[in-house]
């Protein structure tokens, strides 16, 4: 099963999130927006130390449909660029970072142009097989665990977001739901291009 998280890296939550991770022993992937990586660099350097695998979620998290093909390039090619710095930095200490070219469009909103120039540009585009939609004020934090107990299955790729708007029901639902799958034998795996290329994934 692949846990992605959207909109970090944020100081009240994605800590708590790899610290929760590490109990489980379970890996992830994170779809970073760029803002938030040059606001918190430290916080991505610790996401890459504990092995996670780091996907380009935009610069400011714009809705794809509602803006110019070449604005949302550019808002794309400007996330990569801080995420790129870091991984180098990293590079340059003698780690070895997984270093991917994914990409979670926000909202999951995405024209077909839009999607075929991010592909020609290398990128691959990540959507999800499960939501757990915690970002929502609609939803119970009992809601966002059900919508992962029920509908995750071997090869699901689970989206929650480690932001502080979706906290309250992440934090309930993301403990419980390693728990569960840990129990049942499910292993958590980053999204990582030797993954890609050999494991049949559901999104």
């Amino acid at each position: 099963m692949f846990l992605t998280f959207d909109d970090g890296p944020t100081p009240k939550i994605t800590p708590w999130t790899l610290d929760v991770l590490k109990q489980y022993g379970a890996k992830a992937t994170f779809f970073c927006i760029g803002e938030n990586v040059q606001k918190n660099p430290e916080i991505f350097q610790n996401t890459l130390d504990q092995g996670h695998s780091i996907g380009n979620h935009s610069f400011n998290h714009p809705n794809g449909r509602k803006t110019k093909t070449q604005d949302y390039l550019e808002n794309v090619k400007q996330a990569q660029e801080i995420i790129n710095s870091q991984l180098q930095q990293s590079t340059l200490n003698n780690q070895q970072p997984t270093i991917n070219t994914l990409y979670r469009p926000p909202y999951g909103q995405i024209t077909k142009k839009q999607g075929r120039e991010l592909l020609k540009l290398g990128y691959k585009i990540i959507m999800w097989s499960v939501l757990a939609i915690d970002w929502s004020s609609n939803t119970t934090k009992e809601k966002s665990l059900k919508n992962v107990i029920r509908n995750a299955k071997n090869g699901s790729i689970v989206v929650f977001h480690d932001s502080e708007k979706a906290s309250e029901n992440m934090q309930y639902a993301l403990p419980k739901v390693l728990d569960y799958f840990s129990k049942k034998g499910y292993t958590f795996k980053s999204l990582n291009p030797e993954v890609l290329a050999t494991t049949q994934i559901l999104g």
